[in-house]
C-alpha cells in the first residue's frame, strides 16, 4: 500500500469552508467504532443534512449495539456495499487517526479521502487534515464546527441529536470525565451541552453503568488470563479466537477487557490482545497510568493514538507470541 504524504493541514476556518461546499458526502471511521468514532460521523452528518448537503456515515464494522441510541432513525446498516461507497462527491473521515484503523474502507477509499479531522497526536496522515491533539475527543472539534457553522448563518440551530452525539462521544473518550486527556475546556463544552439539555444522567449510566451478561462473562474470562510483569508495573490479558467461539461473543462485547489489567493496583502499562478471526491477525488495545507513552509502541505495529491510550493491529503466529511482541516493545521504552 503506497500512501501519497504531502497533504495540507487546515486551520480550523479552512476546515470550516470545506465542508460548507455542497457535495455529496460519505463520512467514515474507524473499523470497531467508539463512541467518539460514531458520535462525531453522525453529529458531523445532522449538522451537514442542517445544510442541506447529502451525507451518510460508513465503517467497516457495523455500530456496537450499546451505541445504537446515537444512530436510531438517523441511518440503517454502516456496512455499505460497493456501490453506496464510491458514489460520493466527497469522503471525510473523522477519529482515525491512521489508514490501518479504517479497515477494509481504507483499501476501497484511500485515493478519495478529501478531508481528515482527527484528535489523536500520535498517527499517520492520509488526508488533508485538521489534526487538534490537545482535544479530548474528536467531538470537541465536531463542537467548534456547529457553533462556527451557526455563527457564520449556515445552519439556523444546532438540533438536540447533535448535542446528544457530542456529549457521548466526550464523555466516553475521557472516561465520564476522569482521564488525563481532561481539559479545562472540556469541562467548557460539558457544561455548555448540559445547558443545552442533555439528558446526561442516561448518557453517562448507557455508556459507564450499563453492561451486557455477555460482556460480564467477557471481563470475567479476561481476568482469569490476567498477566503480569515487571514487578507489577506492566499487565496484560488476552482473549484468543477459541474463548471467542465457545462462549459465542461478538468483538463488540470484548471492548471492556482492557480495564482488567488497566484497574490492577500498581499498573502503569496495560494492555489487551484479541484475536477476532481463526487466524494469526490480533488486535491491541494499550493503556498508561502514568508518562509512559502507549501511542509509540502502537505506531511501532502501524497503530496510533494518545500518550495514554492508542491501539494497533499485528500479525503473529499465535497469540502468545503477539502478547510477547508487544511487551518486548513496552520494555523498550520502559
Amino acid at each position: 500500500m503506497s500512501l501519497i504524504t504531502n497533504f495540507k493541514e487546515l486551520s480550523f476556518d479552512e476546515l470550516c469552508a470545506r465542508l460548507c461546499e455542497n457535495k455529496n458526502t460519505l463520512i467514515i471511521y474507524h473499523a470497531r467504532p467508539d463512541a467518539d468514532a460514531v458520535g462525531s460521523a453522525f453529529a458531523l452528518r445532522e449538522l451537514l443534512l442542517a445544510m442541506g448537503i447529502h451525507a451518510i456515515c460508513a465503517c467497516a464494522d457495523e455500530v456496537p449495539e450499546r451505541l445504537s441510541f446515537m444512530t436510531e432513525d438517523a441511518q440503517g446498516s454502516v456496512v455499505l456495499e460497493d456501490g453506496l461507497l464510491l458514489g460520493h462527491e466527497r469522503v471525510i473521515s473523522v477519529d482515525s487517526a491512521s489508514p490501518q484503523q479504517l479497515g477494509s474502507l481504507f483499501d476501497k477509499l484511500h485515493k478519495d479521502i478529501d478531508i481528515m479531522i482527527d484528535h489523536h497526536g500520535a498517527g499517520t496522515p492520509y488526508a488533508d487534515n485538521y489534526i487538534r491533539p490537545t482535544a479530548a475527543a474528536t467531538a470537541e472539534i465536531i463542537f467548534d464546527i456547529a457553533k462556527w457553522l451557526l455563527a457564520d448563518g449556515r445552519i439556523e440551530s444546532i438540533s438536540d441529536k447533535v448535542y446528544g452525539c457530542i456529549y457521548t462521544a466526550i464523555s466516553s473518550d475521557t472516561g465520564c470525565f476522569r482521564y488525563a486527556n481532561v481539559t479545562p475546556e472540556t469541562h467548557r463544552y460539558a457544561a455548555e451541552l448540559v445547558a443545552a439539555g442533555v439528558d446526561t444522567a442516561d448518557i453517562n449510566h448507557r455508556l459507564f453503568e450499563s453492561k451486557t451478561l455477555k460482556q460480564i462473562k467477557a471481563e470475567g474470562e479476561a481476568a482469569r488470563r490476567l498477566t503480569v510483569y515487571e514487578g507489577g508495573r506492566v499487565a496484560s490479558v488476552t482473549f484468543p479466537y477459541s474463548s471467542k467461539l465457545s462462549m459465542a461473543l461478538k468483538d463488540e462485547n470484548l471492548e471492556t477487557i482492557i480495564e482488567i489489567p488497566r484497574s490492577l493496583e500498581g499498573v502503569e502499562v496495560s494492555f489487551a490482545v484479541r484475536q477476532p478471526e481463526d487466524r494469526g491477525f490480533f488486535r491491541v488495545s494499550m493503556r498508561s497510568s502514568g508518562d509512559f507513552d502507549v501511542s509509540a509502541v502502537c505506531a511501532a505495529f502501524g497503530g496510533g493514538g494518545h500518550t495514554r491510550a492508542a491501539g494497533c493491529s499485528l500479525e503473529a503466529g499465535s497469540i502468545e507470541e503477539a502478547e510477547k511482541l508487544v511487551f518486548m516493545e513496552i520494555l523498550k521504552r520502559l
